[in-house]
């Protein structure tokens, strides 16, 4: 699990954001987001970049666990067993919301960003997940420090992170078919 503090990092959200959209647009993708924890502040930051509707299909803000099950098809049998804030479910989140809003790209945070422990999860853990076209997906557990509105900033932040190294691997790997190198 990543342990970092929440709070001023190097890089901004809002710059994640841009490249981001950016990159999906170089791509020829498109973006969903289902959303737990951050209750739409990744939406937020991906619609607040001029241009973010070439790229950014929409969001599920599936904050109860019954709408994780009933709109994003995350597994019930899953959510009863492990709860709502398991990588797992980041994972599934990211699917749904991909398959449900038609994107090639889904990303997904679910944790807990306090001020009780939820699941029998402390305060502050946090899975973050990208689902690309492929169907494969990519989770990253965070260990978050700071009160909840840093540790939801700091989701968004790692949620927007993860997908532009997902988004320049892909990138990467369409190059070096395209050019018949390795």
């Amino acid at each position: 699990m990543t342990e970092r503090p929440a709070g001023p990092d190097a890089v901004p959200a809002r710059e994640y954001a841009a490249r981001v959209l950016a990159a999906l647009e170089a791509l020829g993708g498109t973006l969903a987001a289902a959303e737990s924890l951050t209750g739409g502040l990744v939406a937020a930051e991906l619609t607040s970049v001029p241009g973010a509707s070439r790229t950014f299909r929409g969001s599920v803000t599936a904050y109860a666990t019954a709408l994780k099950r009933d709109v994003l098809d995350v597994d019930g049998t899953l959510l009863a067993e492990r709860g709502a804030v398991d990588p797992e479910v980041a994972r599934q989140m990211a699917a749904g919301v991909r398959r449900v809003l038609g994107a090639g790209w889904g990303v997904a945070t679910t944790g807990v960003a306090g001020p009780e422990p939820q699941d029998g999860q402390p305060v502050g853990t946090v899975y973050v997940a990208v689902v690309g076209p492929d169907g494969k997906g990519k989770v990253t557990a965070l260990r978050l420090n700071g009160d909840r509105a840093d540790i939801r900033k700091e989701s968004v932040r790692s949620v927007l992170a993860l997908l532009l190294s997902e988004l320049s691997r892909n990138g990467r790997a369409q190059d070096t078919e395209q050019n018949g190198g390795n």
